[in-house]
């Protein structure tokens, strides 16, 4: 059986790019086609048109605007790990994760949340760190909190006439840390994942749950009782050691927002004893970094 080729694309600036999905609203965006290409090859998707987004510059770039990092939808991971490490240090940890090199220098923080996926690296460091998407059409801009982007497993917002043009990231005030676990440690799926943000100027904690939930989610209530329990301890200011109480009370409430499922990578069970295992040890990272920063510095915060 002839396939008929899909319809291809090829803007050459933002505004054609916008432009061509406004009157070709089916045609879907490719920059690395890391996760499309994979669908093409097993048949699983025949998309109509195919927008090729590489050859736009504005994509790639990454700029500094109002105190915040404007992550370009076409930077590859390779260089979140290379250029944000200081900055982004969950977003960096979290790239660093992904698949092979090969992968890290095609794929792009625009595809993984384009995808959607439940299980995209990128999502949980960016829900921790408090970040929005820039969405762009011939209509306009908007920009959406990253919590309230997914809609459903590799469903968002986005609409059918626009395109991802950024991520907007605070850089860090405080430790961040990104921890997954799959059958190896490189080329998997991961069967959960988690990550932290402290923000300590805030007296805030950020969190953000990957692969355990139909979509990616924070855990609000473990947030807002560690944010708590640590000021209402003066922990914030004294970087004191922090109760194991504390620690496993925080991983059972990581464990309580998710809401897994059984499938070839994992039980809903293992998923959720995980998570809290994760939860439990990028705390205790994060925290031992914080206490470690005003040792070496002599600063509370």
């Amino acid at each position: 059986m002839t396939l008929d080729a899909p319809d291809f694309h090829v803007p050459t600036s933002w505004e054609q790019a916008l432009a061509v999905k406004a009157a070709h609203p089916e045609a879907v965006p490719v920059a690395g086609g890391t996760d499309l290409m994979v669908e093409v090859n097993f048949d699983r998707r025949r998309p109509p048109a195919l927008l090729d987004l590489t050859r736009v510059p504005e994509l790639a770039a990454v700029d500094r605007v109002d105190g915040r990092v404007r992550l370009g939808a076409g930077v590859p991971y390779a260089r979140m790990i290379t250029e944000l490490g200081s900055e982004l240090p969950g977003l960096a940890m979290a790239a660093r994760t992904v698949g092979s090199p090969q992968i890290r220098n095609r794929g792009t923080a625009g595809g993984n949340l384009g995808s959607a996926s439940p299980a995209g690296d990128c999502h949980p460091p960016l829900l921790a760190a408090g970040a929005e998407v820039e969405l762009a059409s011939v209509r306009g801009v908007r920009r959406v909190p990253v919590a309230e982007f997914f809609t459903g497993p590799k469903r968002s917002v986005l609409e059918p006439d626009e395109l991802i043009a950024a991520v907007h990231v605070a850089p860090a005030t405080g430790p961040q840390q990104f921890a997954k676990i799959g059958p190896r440690n490189a080329m998997v799926i991961a069967v959960t994942a988690f990550a932290l943000a402290l923000h300590p100027e805030q007296r805030r904690v950020g969190t953000g749950i990957g692969s355990a939930a139909p979509t990616p989610r924070r855990a609000t209530d473990a947030e807002e009782f560690l944010s708590g329990e640590l000021a209402a301890a003066g922990l914030w200011s004294s970087r004191g050691p922090l109760p194991e109480s504390l620690v496993t009370e925080f991983g059972n409430r990581v464990r309580a927002a998710a809401s897994p499922i059984d499938d070839v990578r994992g039980s809903a069970d293992y998923r959720r004893h995980v998570l809290a295992v994760l939860a439990r040890r990028t705390l205790t990272w994060a925290w031992d970094a914080h206490r470690s920063t005003e040792q070496r510095t002599g600063r509370t915060a």
